[in-house]
């Protein structure tokens, strides 16, 4: 018997990542499920759809977590990583703990390209797999009050197409979604619920991840999620960044909301 395919989706316990891991599953994916918070909800969601299911709790901003996760699934082939797991942080960058925003850094970006390399180097040799990243539209504008969140996923966004290239004649694909403000527990968790962009109306999740997932299948490079997002990422490309700066203020400073 033909083994099943294999996906690990990080950031999974709700939101982007979990809708992600609903369609992976009935694709017929076994599932690899990571997040930094309790799973229950991600694994109850997930069993009724014919995968099976292994979850961990690891704290994928540290070395020892991503090991963790490695060490989780055993050895075996993986076929889709998917590597959403991100935190936020709002507010004023001056005022910021720097352990808070060390921990965006070190989740966002540090985590991530320690298990993306390991992930990759056994694709690359096996010539086959795919690597999805959660980037975001924030990567194209800087993120006054949201500096450091802002600046982690223009760092996502410009190293994944990087990496596409450079693995372009391997066999291993590699895809980012942008998508926007989406209605997951990132507002919350960044302290950002008194903001524009924190009380306003947001994506569906489950939308957010069809558009990564079907672009995924198809090989493409990247996928802006909602229209709306494209025509801000196409306005973003010809205005000056001080401007643009200025424009997120009014949607991220604390009490824009009002």
């Amino acid at each position: 018997m033909t083994q099943r395919k294999f996906a690990i989706v990080t950031g999974a316990s709700t939101g982007i990542g979990l809708e992600i891991a609903k369609l992976a599953a009935q694709d017929g994916y076994d599932l690899l499920v990571a997040a930094d918070t309790p799973l229950v909800d991600a694994s109850s969601a997930l069993q009724g759809l014919g995968a099976e299911v292994a979850t961990v709790e690891a704290d994928l901003s540290t070395e020892q977590g991503v090991r963790q996760l490695l060490d989780a699934a055993g050895g075996r082939t993986i076929d889709v990583l998917v590597a959403n797991a991100g935190h936020g942080l709002g507010r004023d960058f001056l005022g910021q703990d720097p352990a808070e925003w060390r921990h965006v850094i070190d989740t966002n970006v540090t985590g991530t390209l320690l298990l993306v390399q390991e992930v990759g180097r056994a694709m690359a040799a096996r010539g086959a797999g795919n690597i999805l990243f959660t980037g975001s539209i924030a990567g194209f504008m800087p993120g006054a009050f949201q500096a450091v969140y802002n600046g982690t996923k223009a760092f996502i966004d410009s190293f994944a197409e990087a990496l596409r290239n450079e693995l372009k004649d391997s066999g291993v694909v590699v895809t980012t979604l942008m998508p926007g403000a989406t209605e997951t527990e990132f507002f919350e968790r960044a302290d950002m619920l008194d903001t524009k962009v924190g009380a306003s109306e947001k994506a569906d999740p489950a939308d957010v991840a069809k558009d990564g997932w079907e672009a995924m299948k198809a090989g493409d490079g990247h996928v802006v999620s909602g229209w709306g997002n494209k025509a801000r990422v196409a306005m973003a490309h010809v205005t000056p960044a001080s401007m643009l700066a200025e424009q997120h203020r009014k949607m991220a400073e604390p009490g824009s909301d009002e």
